[in-house]
């Protein structure tokens, strides 16, 4: 139980640590952003499949596959469902905000913004909970770790914008405080629901590996992909899902 507790505590630390380099920082290019955001599309990427839906697989019985695939879509259906209900983060990004300061909606916009990352964070959090039901530490260890790499630049993005808007530096951070607690709680749904109950443990796999897989396409890609470094983010992805391969190779 303590290393579910230091890694949901990582896995949400990591958005505030994003948030401090954002205060310290201010403005990161957007170059270095995609970077690191493509390198964690790549990471979560190898945690999906290896992390996931391959023990989803494993641990399905006579339906194993039947049960996986149903278990992705359910999870990219349910972001699916929750995209309509917030915005998209490749479609309402900082740097939009920024741009039209004349704006009288921009608070508004920038509120929305954050709401959108903080929703996205829970099934992501349930993602890193449910990957200790396997039993198998170093590679819930890992699925979290791609979670937590993914987690700091949507930290760093979500500053300025809300500095930029007019909140004070304290709420701006209490606010980033508040997207990571929403990933710890979601790391504790999915290690108790995992904890009551066996059978269920293939469905959550698949289920939390099609969320993975859903914001990788759906927010992360298209975001790397949107102000001119596609070249270096296709790479920085490649070697972010080669390393999770030598890691999950090695243990």
């Amino acid at each position: 139980m303590e290393i579910v507790l230091l890694t949901a505590l990582g896995v949400g630390g990591a958005t505030v640590f994003g948030a401090a380099i954002g205060f310290a920082f201010k403005k990161v290019s957007h170059t270095f952003n995609d970077i690191v955001l493509a390198f964690a599309a790549g990471v979560m990427l190898a945690a999906a499949v290896f992390g996931l839906v391959e023990p989803s697989l494993s641990y399905g019985g006579n339906f194993s596959l039947l049960t996986t695939v149903a278990g992705i879509f359910c999870g990219a259906l349910c972001l699916n469902l929750i995209d309509k209900l917030t915005p998209h983060l490749h479609k309402l990004s900082g740097a939009d905000i920024e741009k039209h300061p004349e704006n009288s909606d921009r608070l508004g916009k920038v509120l929305l913004f954050v709401m959108a990352i903080a929703i996205h964070n829970l099934p992501e959090g349930i993602a890193a909970g449910v990957g200790f039901g396997t039993g198998n530490t170093a590679e819930a260890l890992t699925i979290a770790g791609g979670i937590a790499l993914q987690n700091v630049p949507e930290g760093m993005v979500i500053i300025a914008p809300m500095l930029a808007a007019g909140i004070s530096r304290r709420r701006t951070f209490v606010i980033a405080l508040l997207t990571g607690a929403v990933e710890i709680l979601g790391t504790f749904i999915g290690y108790f629901a995992v904890s009551v109950s066996d059978v269920i443990l293939p469905f959550a796999l698949a289920f939390a590996g099609g969320t993975m897989l859903y914001v990788i396409s759906d927010e992360m890609i298209p975001e790397t992909h949107a102000h001119g470094c596609e070249r270096g983010a296709t790479y920085a992805l490649l070697v972010g899902f080669c390393v999770m391969l030598a890691m999950d190779w090695l243990l």
